[in-house]
């Protein structure tokens, strides 16, 4: 497996992972600059050369996997049999300089409606890193033309068309996915309210609408769909800014980003 395929089937599970790649090589050295490895939490993929430089590389970026805000970092390695190392001696004559890059799980969010607002807001999203799920019901907002607008996109774009029953989604998106719900049709932001909480791996889920839609909701979920009241205070709504009041739905689409991007700050790496 190649450290490119290695490092996109981390991001594809979300785990995280240490790239390492020898930076500078002087003398002789197992291998050349540019040789990568890929450290995940239980496997590694390819290779630095082995030995002493290998090993405490490994050992190094499984310490990184572990902390809770780690930084890349440059290792320096001299290969001669006077120094004491731990992993036994190498001793090539040269010294190599080696470069440990985390590789952060990248965060996920999903728009269930990609209507006005959830078409300015994926717009947003888009240029975010992060895996971004577009869930409708609808074939003609999700078709290809107008998802051209974001070909160019930094996050991972993963088109979803439920036309029967968009809740299913629910189940398949990643640990943490943060849920946007803001669909064309009220009775199916009920069902995905009521879905997204007997999903408990979901992240935060937002809710677009007004406060008397929100009171419906909120009674119809703790008397017909069984929930407690802490349960049901998972859902946040009205999304977005407070202080940010226009409607327009590109205006409404920046206040609900900032809003996600300042509970990313607040979840932590």
């Amino acid at each position: 497996m190649t450290w490119v395929t290695a490092v996109a089937r981390l991001r594809a599970r979300r785990e995280p992972g240490v790239l390492v790649t020898v930076a500078t090589v002087r003398g002789h050295a197992p291998r050349k600059a540019g040789a990568k490895l890929v450290v995940g939490r239980t496997g590694t993929w390819g290779s630095i050369g082995g030995g002493n430089v290998e090993a405490v590389a490994i050992d190094r970026a499984r310490e990184l996997i572990a902390a809770s805000a780690p930084e890349p970092e440059l290792l320096d390695f001299a290969l001669n049999d006077k120094v004491t190392n731990r992993h036994g001696v190498q001793c090539c004559g040269g010294t190599v300089s080696v470069l440990l890059e985390p590789l952060p799980v990248a965060r996920a969010v999903a728009i269930f409606g990609v209507g006005h607002v959830g078409w300015e807001l994926a717009r947003i999203l888009a240029r975010q890193d992060l895996d971004l799920h577009l869930v409708d019901s609808r074939a003609d907002v999700l078709a290809e033309e107008r998802l051209a607008a974001l070909e160019d996109a930094v996050a991972a774009i993963r088109v979803h068309h439920t036309p029967l029953l968009p809740e299913e989604v629910l189940e398949q998106l990643p640990h943490g996915t943060h849920v946007l719900i803001m669909t064309h049709d009220h009775a199916e932001d009920a069902a995905l309210c009521d879905a997204a909480l007997r999903t408990p791996h979901l992240g935060s889920v937002g809710l677009i609408g007004s406060a008397a839609k929100w009171a419906r909701f909120r009674g119809r979920l703790l008397t017909e769909g069984g929930h407690d009241e802490a349960a049901v205070d998972r859902i946040k709504t009205p999304i977005g800014l407070s202080d940010i009041t226009g409607k327009e739905p590109a205006t409404i689409a920046v206040s609900v980003a900032a809003d996600l991007l300042r509970t990313f700050e607040t979840e932590g790496p």
